[in-house]
């Protein structure tokens, strides 16, 4: 055999591009995408088309854009949802998306050189965030960045015909967002695992990793080999803590006392009492329990 034919034998396609991989990586490869449905069924895979099937965040028809950040959960979801199209029970279509905040070139080549490894062809562009955020919010840098990103993510998303944008927030983002907001802004409020875009039409971004804990996609990532990227942010680094950290930590103090109160919490907001609390907002509007008071006699 040729060692050009042995190449084309080596190669595995994706999505409309095809790299070429050494064996030995190639059976890493298959390793790892066998494991996500076979050894972490149960945490991963099966959480994963339970919340697809759950809030409808993937039908028929839809080209789904898959927002990479090089981070453990992002690279994560890119296995699962190409896992999702190889059973091909929902006909849709793919796009992964690497924005390029102003990462240092070394850590850009490691988003890439992990793309590569795992069969993740993505569309890389650039944005500069990273400078902007330094510029104007150094005092809130995190909030200012996620929304910068999620804007540039869904225009270069809506360029390339997506109509949904997929990001890799996941159980434990989901209860910590809940209780930010209760310890430190005065509201109920969580975060959904779909919403429309406010800016761009026929636009949704979705949240298909919703039901999996963190731990057990550090569990899988640990064991199977990959090298995910932290945050890379300068602008953060040169902050230390942060309230998500100090929630967090809060959380992991609190299941030493409280059976599942995880769970509880991420449940209170499906179960919320109409009937029981003394006022809500819907679109702008703000309502209190008197408004509906005399209604029920």
């Amino acid at each position: 055999m040729t060692e050009e034919n042995k190449n084309e034998e080596n190669s595995i396609a994706g999505s409309g591009c095809e790299i070429l991989i050494p064996l030995n990586e190639r059976m890493q490869l298959e390793q790892i995408e066998r494991r996500i449905i076979k050894t972490y069924r149960k945490p991963l895979w099966s959480k994963f088309v339970k919340a697809i099937n759950n809030y409808k965040l993937v039908e028929d028809g839809d080209k789904v854009a898959v927002g990479i950040s090089g981070g453990k959960d992002s690279l994560l979801m890119a296995k699962l949802f190409q896992e999702l199209k190889r059973q091909g029970v929902i006909k849709f279509e793919l796009e992964f998306l690497a924005m390029d905040p102003g990462y240092h070139e070394d850590i850009k080549k490691l988003l890439i050189d992990n793309c590569e490894h795992l069969n993740i062809p993505i569309h890389t562009f650039e944005s500069g965030i990273f400078e902007v955020v330094d510029r104007i919010a150094k005092d809130y840098p995190c909030y200012m960045c996620a929304r910068m990103r999620r804007g540039s993510l869904y225009a270069k998303a809506s360029e390339l015909g997506c109509n949904k944008l997929a990001l890799g927030h996941h159980f434990n983002d989901v209860i910590e967002t809940t209780m930010l907001n209760v310890l430190y802004s005065g509201n109920f409020k969580t975060m959904l695992p779909k919403l429309k875009a406010d800016n761009f039409e026929n636009m949704e971004l979705i949240r298909p990793m919703y039901y999996i804990h963190e731990k057990d996609i550090i569990r899988f990532t640990q064991t199977s080999g990959i090298w995910p990227l932290n945050c890379a942010c300068m602008v953060a680094a040169k902050k230390i803590g942060g309230k998500r950290h100090e929630i967090k930590a809060l959380i992991e103090n609190l299941k030493e006392n409280f059976n599942n109160v995880d769970i509880s919490i991420f449940k209170a907001a499906e179960n919320v009492n109409m009937n029981s609390i003394l006022g809500w907002e819907k679109d702008g509007e703000k309502y209190s329990f008197l408004d509906i008071y005399d209604e029920e006699d």
